[in-house]
């Protein structure tokens, strides 16, 4: 399919794209009507106006036009294009246009926002793309809207800003949340680079007794634009009851893009809350009885350490007098 050529108006130039702008830029050409001789290109249907890219060299609508603008410069640069408006009715009509949406449509600037096309008759209007300075490279989708009549015609424009192409991804606040038996990891992804990213999740846990959770890496059904925070859940339908688990998020995508993050979580049974308080008391108690028992026991060396040793000697000195006394009878 031929494409028209693009021009790209430096900034030096601006005052000759504004001079196009003017509404004496507009030009009209007689459309084809049903009188016309011969072969007539494909046109509106029942009398209707439309909206297309104008063909090039003021060549008339075909099969082979455009279906869309395409446009391409650096950050900075001014591109133009023209729209093609044509008008196979008996009366006149008056069309507004407008760029849009929001973002990348506010760089669009018609000749008018008002257009009046006569009957009959195929109206040329210049239009021009300012790409901000601080545009990043890549791709931004806008469009040119016609209305009047009580219709409404959008033609796309594929609006490409060159520049280095930037991937960069990064995971934030990362948060365990449980909920009854199971368990939640929310997350935000961010995209800090300049080109579309469509990201890679994996995630693992590692726990006091061991691996508590191995997700190998998978797509994410999202698409992050440049600049774009999105956040996002990840179920854990069996996490541990208990124990102390870090959670790490690693997020990978194409160019190289990669970010890893990661949030501590413990675990602890509902019907366990209270059993630290009780150990503590029962230890405490166990530290005191045994701290007892060994004040109660003489130190060796000491007299009552001697005194107590005396009762087990009794008994020999006993016996050897007991012998004596028979021996002298």
């Amino acid at each position: 399919m031929p494409s028209r050529t693009r021009s790209v108006v430096p900034g030096a130039a601006l005052a000759t794209a504004v001079a196009l702008l003017s509404p004496a830029g507009a030009y009209a050409a007689t459309a084809p009507g049903p009188s016309a001789s011969g072969p007539s290109a494909p046109g509106p249907v029942g009398g209707r106006w439309t909206a297309a890219p104008a063909p090039g060299g003021g060549a008339r609508p075909s099969a082979q036009d455009r279906p869309y603008f395409y446009l391409e410069g650096a950050p900075g640069a001014v591109l133009e294009d023209r729209l093609a408006l044509t008008n196979p009715g008996g009366s006149a009509v008056t069309l507004r246009l407008r760029g849009g949406p929001t973002g990348p449509g506010g760089w669009i600037s018609t000749a008018g926002k008002a257009v009046r096309v006569p009957p009959r008759t195929r109206a040329a209007v210049p239009f021009t793309v300012t790409v901000p300075r601080d545009a990043a490279p890549g791709d931004h989708p806008a469009a040119l809207v016609a209305e009047g009549g009580g219709r409404t015609a959008t033609v796309p424009v594929h609006l490409r800003v060159t520049g280095p192409a930037l991937a960069a991804l990064s995971v934030e606040d990362v948060a365990v949340e449980r909920r009854g038996s199971a368990a939640v990891i929310r997350y935000v992804l961010a995209n800090r680079g300049n080109t579309p990213l469509t990201p890679r999740l994996a995630v693992d846990a590692d726990g006091l007794f061991g691996p508590a959770l191995r997700r190998a890496a998978r797509t994410l059904p999202v698409t992050l634009p440049p600049g774009r925070r999105v956040p996002l859940t990840e179920p854990w339908p069996d996490p541990p009851a208990l124990d102390s688990v870090d959670v790490r998020l690693t997020v990978t995508a194409a160019g190289g893009a990669h970010g890893t993050a990661g949030v501590s979580y413990t675990a602890v049974p509902w019907g366990a809350a209270a059993l630290p308080p009780v150990g503590l008391l029962a230890g405490a108690a166990l530290w005191r009885v045994r701290r007892r028992r060994r004040a109660a026991e003489p130190r060796p060396g000491s007299p009552a350490a001697e005194a107590s040793q005396e009762p087990s000697q009794e008994p020999c000195a006993a016996a050897v007098t007991a012998s004596r006394a028979g021996a002298d009878a």
